[in-house]
C-alpha cells in the first residue's frame, strides 16, 4: 500500500515538474518573429472589410472529366483551390479581395481581356483577371504542361458573373 502511495506521489512531483518547466521555456524562433512583425504597426494584408474566403467558394469551378478540384485554403479575403489531375496538382485557382491592397492597379492599362474583364499574365506560370474592379481571379500552373491558354480556359470556368455580383 505504501509503495503504490509512493508511486503515485512520484509521479505528481514529475508531472508537475515536466508542466512547470514546459511553461518556463524561451519562446520559439517562430513566437519571436511573430511579436516582432507583429509590433510593427505594418498596416494587414487584408481590409478588415475584406470578404470572408468562404463566401468566395461557390464561385469556383466544380470537378469536370479527368480533373478533380479540391479546397486547399482559405481566409478572410482569400480562398484557394487544387486542380488535381491523376492524382497530381497541375494547377491552384484563387480568389482573392483587392481590397485595401494595391492589388487591383497591375490590371489598369490591361489591353488584355478573359470573358471581358481585364487579364495579365504573372511570369510563366500565372493569369489573372480582376472582376468588378475588386476580386482578382487567378489561375497558377503547377506544372509545365498546364499552359496560359488551360489557365484562360480555367479562368472562364469560375462563376464570373455570380462573383461580380458579391
Amino acid at each position: 500500500m505504501n509503495r503504490s502511495i509512493g508511486h503515485i506521489a512520484s509521479s505528481l512531483f514529475l508531472g508537475t515538474l515536466l508542466l512547470i518547466s514546459a511553461c518556463n521555456q524561451a519562446p520559439s524562433r517562430y513566437d519571436q518573429v511573430q511579436q516582432e512583425t507583429s509590433d510593427r504597426k505594418a498596416p494587414p494584408a487584408v481590409a478588415q472589410d475584406a470578404t470572408q474566403g468562404g463566401a468566395f467558394n461557390r464561385f469556383f469551378p466544380r470537378s469536370v472529366s479527368g480533373y478533380e478540384i479540391i479546397p486547399s485554403q482559405e481566409k478572410r479575403g482569400f480562398a484557394e483551390y487544387k486542380v488535381n489531375q491523376g492524382g497530381k496538382t497541375v494547377a491552384m485557382l484563387a480568389i482573392n479581395d483587392t481590397s485595401g491592397t494595391d492589388a487591383a492597379s497591375k490590371f489598369q492599362g490591361s489591353t488584355q481581356t478573359i470573358a471581358g474583364y481585364p487579364a495579365v499574365q504573372q511570369g510563366q506560370n500565372a493569369t489573372a483577371i480582376l472582376v468588378n474592379n475588386r476580386y482578382q481571379v487567378k489561375v497558377l500552373s503547377r506544372d509545365p504542361s498546364f499552359t496560359a491558354a488551360d489557365r484562360a480556359a480555367w479562368i472562364e470556368k469560375f462563376d464570373l458573373r455570380g462573383l461580380s455580383n458579391l
